[in-house]
């Protein structure tokens, strides 16, 4: 049992990351078979897989032709994006109100990242960077739900998010814009922190909605790398 678990963690992953680099493009059309095959595996674990992907909305089975890469739901982004600003916004202000003594030590890791060391220069580890810094800030708010919602937000918002960090002047931006916030939070600067925080997510929200249509375009024309 566990050997077949560790092979469907295997194929979840490897099908998820297809469906990331749009190898596996919305609306592509595939059998439990043909996964099988291409992974060198049983049917069994391939199930398992394409049903942990259905359960995150990658995927969606139809009724006798198999399984199908669902469509970048865009409303779906803008709706999850919206409850994201919420909660960070909410969790701005709660580390803005701590005492002046108290100063979380998390968000002095995030200072020594995001403003005291040098820029990374590869923008995957900046956008994994990028997703420990939004949800450092709501877990140092200190409710845990809070911070499960968030999570699940990241998760389900990654596929289109991480792309915002294949443009250089966007990474660049990162780095500058995570600043502020994190200064404008040390300093209890909430209108400040609140703002900056705001249009930070807002001017990732727009890119990333304009990336995904152009990779998604490039793929369905054979273009991309």
């Amino acid at each position: 049992m566990k050997k077949t678990e560790g092979v469907a963690e295997r194929i979840y992953r490897l099908l998820k990351q297809e469906i990331f680099d749009f190898q596996l493009l919305p609306g592509d059309r595939f059998s439990e078979n043909d996964i099988a095959l291409r992974m060198a595996a049983s049917r069994t674990p391939v199930r398992q897989a394409l049903y942990a992907l259905e359960q995150e909305g990658y995927v969606e089975v139809q009724p006798r032709s198999g399984w199908q890469i669902k469509a970048v739901d865009f409303d779906y982004l803008e709706s999850l994006y919206d409850l994201r600003i919420v909660l960070e916004l909410e969790a701005v202000k709660r580390l803005c109100a701590l005492p002046a003594e108290v100063r979380p030590l998390p968000l002095q890791a995030l200072k020594q990242f995001w403003i005291d060391s040098a820029p990374l220069p590869d923008g995957g580890e900046v956008a994994s960077h990028d997703e420990v810094f939004h949800m450092t800030l709501v877990e140092a708010a200190g409710n845990p739900e809070m911070a499960r919602v968030h999570r699940d937000i990241t998760e389900k918002i990654r596929i289109v998010r991480r792309l915002d960090f294949t443009q250089r002047p966007r990474v660049s931006a990162t780095y500058l814009e995570h600043g502020q916030i994190l200064l404008a939070i040390l300093n209890r600067q909430l209108q400040e922190a609140q703002t900056r925080l705001h249009d930070h997510i807002a001017a990732s929200q727009k890119e990333v909605r304009q990336i995904t249509l152009h990779m998604l375009h490039q793929a369905k024309h054979g273009v991309l790398p």
